[in-house]
């Protein structure tokens, strides 16, 4: 617990003394909305303290363990239904994927709904999670997956609709958040430590980069028919 006190301490300090600094400095706040920034950083620091203890002692090792779970029973159809499902759990689960559905939901005036953009990314999400299982468990070229995947991007965003380019590019930078990270990274070490590898390979690692290609595709898929 100690350490991870001082891990968010390290990681919050530097940012909440530079908001007061700047705050006097050029954009002076009132006394009283200075305070509240105040408590609400030493609130912040004992919350993430807490979340980071227990995200290393639950969810990581929970996440763990599924992974082997899923390697051990050998089913193709388990590898994929558990990676789907979870991929669609966690991410609804993300802070800052909730953030950013409430977000594009004010400033559409509600043409595209809170709960539409939670259901899009996270069926993203959980289909490309599944992908990046496969990959691991067939030895696919991680070079080749991204290429693929980029390259749809590239295609795909010339048939959505442009105001849908900067939210769907976005959708795939929150969906790599403090849940959604630790979690996946586990479910690849539980599912690696499976899986022979060869001396240099380290398939443990590039999983959540597949993942977040999934939010991306799937927004821009959106966007196409919103068109």
């Amino acid at each position: 617990m100690r350490k991870s006190f001082q891990d968010v301490l390290m990681a919050i300090t530097p940012m909440t003394l530079l908001i007061v600094i700047l705050s006097f400095a050029f954009a002076p706040l009132p006394t009283e909305d200075l305070v509240v920034f105040l408590i609400g950083a030493g609130i912040m620091i004992i919350g993430m303290a807490l979340f980071l203890f227990g995200a290393d002692h639950s969810m990581m090792a929970v996440g763990e363990l599924v992974g082997k779970f899923m390697v051990k029973k050998k089913n193709l159809g388990i590898i994929l239904g558990l990676g789907f499902l979870i991929g669609i759990v966690i991410t609804i689960a993300e802070p800052s994927v909730q953030v950013l559905g409430q977000q594009v939901n004010e400033i559409s005036e509600g043409a595209i709904s809170r709960t539409l953009i939670l259901g899009v990314v996270s069926v993203g999400t959980g289909i490309f999670l599944a992908l990046a299982l496969l990959r691991v468990v067939f030895k696919f070229s991680y070079y080749k997956m991204m290429l693929i995947g980029y390259l749809l991007v590239l295609i795909a965003s010339f048939f959505t609709s442009p105001e849908f380019m900067p939210i769907a590019f976005d959708s795939g930078g929150v969906t790599t958040g403090p849940i959604t990270v630790p979690f996946i990274l586990s479910l690849a070490i539980g599912v690696t430590s499976m899986i022979k590898q060869n001396k240099h390979e380290n398939d443990s690692f590039g999983m959540v980069g597949v993942a977040s290609l999934g939010p991306i595709l799937a927004v821009m898929a959106l966007g196409v028919i919103f068109r």
